[in-house]
């Protein structure tokens, strides 16, 4: 089981709280508005605990739960109290039309949230091919991308406990392309699938 510290009070905080939870980890939540905060970690029972913005995270993974323009300020601001952490950047930043990045650059959230780190901490891509309600109902893949073996493994070994199964699909730079998927899983919703209820998965042929 992992110690979680979630950073932000959001619909995915609250999905991936109620899954840790579930799963036997321990949570603690923190977010700028320390009443929303301790509603969510109240909410979510389970032991859950409230941890005050910008301080050092309880949690060995700190799983940043905000809209994409908000996740480096954060990480920023949150400074050398993110040391030796692991950093789960689950955003999707999405142009205004939903048809493409926000970045014009063949970067990502997460790579940018890495320059902003300590250089001690690492972070991880997962969780932004899903839909939160596919989250917190079903039993979609999670595809994760970074750099340090270790701290995937952290990430993986969370994951097991959601009951759900983990994708590597490579290093922190594929973190750009997980983004680009995320922008796929719209076109699909908006067009080929019609609706929302779907997720994004491996199949692989039988032995």
């Amino acid at each position: 089981m992992s110690n979680i510290s979630i950073i932000g009070t959001g619909n995915m905080a609250r999905t991936i709280g109620a899954r840790a939870i579930a799963g036997g980890n321990t949570v603690e939540v923190m977010g700028r508005d320390q009443s929303k905060a301790a509603d969510l970690a109240k909410a979510l029972g389970g032991g859950a605990t409230t941890g005050e913005w910008g301080t050092a995270p309880a949690g060995d993974i700190v799983i940043v739960a905000l809209l994409y323009d908000g996740v480096v300020p954060a990480v920023a601001q949150y400074g050398d109290a993110l040391a030796g952490k692991v950093i789960v950047d689950i955003s999707n930043p999405f142009n205004s039309t939903f048809d493409g990045l926000a970045h014009r650059e063949e970067t990502s959230i997460a790579q940018e949230a890495a320059k902003a780190a300590p250089a001690s901490a690492n972070v991880v891509k997962a969780f932004n091919t899903v839909f939160r309600h596919v989250l917190e109902k079903g039993r979609p893949d999670v595809f994760i991308a970074g750099d340090n073996a270790q701290a995937k493994a952290s990430v993986e070994a969370f994951i097991d406990t959601l009951k759900l199964r983990s994708l590597d699909v490579g290093g922190l730079k594929m973190a750009h392309w997980l983004e680009g998927a995320g922008v796929v899983t719209v076109g699909l919703a908006n067009h080929g699938v019609g609706n929302l209820d779907f997720a994004l998965s491996i199949t692989e042929l039988p032995v």
